[in-house]
């Protein structure tokens, strides 16, 4: 029988890296690897499946805080790390290991990235945020004007000092994004090193510093330079727009790819938005809505009226109910439900990206008066910066 344990030392963390790499198909971490590695271990966030004393299974969750639409920020579960020895698959010891997790997590949200998935439904997760990846022919590339703040460049040593606190203090703006944790940063500025060609630029308007980038540069073989945006956080739309103005005037960059919203104006800023074109979108925000009445509660909604929602949460049945929903916020009700929903596809229109008109002409809904649930819960695209 699958016992499930929270693990306490490090030798039993390295044990739970080492099944985890070997599930993804990697070798063990080095020794080098797991200095780097050991810091992002938080204890009582560990949990590994044993068969007798064979561990058999990993997940691990990293505390932090997420942004919700309306602005508000909460309490927020990273989960990853989830990984079954190739001999124990399809015995159940993912679910195990997902119902002991999400049973004591103190978090009412949690979310992941997904390897594979078909895998993350069945426990409540649901896609909640797309992210479109971007090529921008540099060479072509023309933001008329001048800058309206001052970019610096910053070392090594300066940006492991400078980063973490800019973060916090502007890098929470969007729904979906998610605060950053020691053990994160620490992993981080290991692979930002000299030789990694990572390059951070802060920018700083009338109140100081309010934006960052960070990029690295490559050659290929017929000398063409591609740039990688590898983290960019901004206040307001002067920092943003000075910060592209930067990245666009370098010279020898011939091409720029970044990660960036659905809903992200950027090929506006040019006077050719053909200088922007979408490589690919693919799915980024796996959403678990850990405490329904309290997530539902924490975000603002935007349209008029009010639809009353039935939720089923098998793994979490405390979630079960009927909820209006309305401009004023959410509250449990014993009305008769408009739409009835499982918590994974509640968490996938959480933000506004699907919607429940789509999924009700996709037949994975029941109900009525869906435009009148899109308009409540609709809003600025999500978007999650921190990969985790």
């Amino acid at each position: 029988m699958t016992d499930i344990r929270v693990l306490t030392d490090e030798a039993q963390y390295r044990a739970h890296n080492t099944l985890f790499r070997r599930a993804m198909h990697w070798g063990p971490p080095s020794d080098e690897q797991w200095a780097v590695t050991l810091p992002s271990y938080e204890p009582g966030r560990t949990l590994a499946a044993f068969e007798g004393d064979e561990m058999v299974g990993t997940t691990q969750t990293f505390g932090s805080s997420m942004v919700v639409p309306g602005g508000a920020v909460v309490p927020h579960a990273a989960v990853s790390r989830v990984g079954v020895r190739a001999d124990y698959t399809r015995r159940g010891v993912v679910s195990a290991l997902m119902q002991e997790q999400l049973s004591t997590l103190t978090e009412p949200v949690a979310t992941l990235r997904a390897s594979e998935g078909r895998i993350y439904g069945r426990f409540g997760y649901g896609l909640a945020g797309r992210v479109r990846f971007l090529r921008i022919d540099a060479r072509k590339a023309v933001i008329p004007g001048a800058p309206a703040g001052r970019v610096r460049m910053v070392d090594q040593d300066t940006a492991e000092k400078v980063l973490p606190e800019l973060h916090t203090a502007v890098g929470l703006g969007r729904p979906g994004q998610i605060s950053r944790w020691p053990g994160w940063w620490a992993r981080a500025f290991d692979r930002k090193t000299e030789a990694d060609n990572v390059v951070t630029v802060v920018h700083s308007g009338p109140d100081g510093d309010d934006g960052y980038v960070s990029y690295k540069v490559s050659e290929d073989k017929d000398f063409n330079h591609h740039m990688v945006v590898e983290d960019f956080a901004w206040a307001n739309a002067d920092a943003w727009r000075d910060l592209w103005i930067y990245l666009t005037r370098l010279d020898l960059v011939d091409t720029i790819e970044v990660d960036a919203a659905l809903d992200d104006p950027l090929a506006w800023l040019f006077e050719d938005p053909r200088v922007v074109y979408t490589k690919d979108v693919y799915d980024q925000i796996w959403l678990r809505l850990v405490d329904v009445p309290r997530m539902l509660a924490a975000r603002t909604y935007s349209g008029t009226g009010s639809v009353v929602i039935e939720v089923r949460d098998k793994l979490l049945p405390a979630n079960d109910g009927r909820y209006r929903v309305s401009a004023d916020g959410a509250e449990r009700v014993d009305a008769p439900a408009d739409i009835t929903i499982p918590v994974d596809l509640l968490g996938a229109v959480y933000f506004g990206d699907t919607r429940f008109a789509g999924l009700a002409a996709a037949k994975r809904i029941e109900g009525a008066r869906f435009d009148v649930a899109d308009s409540l819960f609709a809003g600025p695209a999500p978007l999650c910066s921190t990969f985790f």
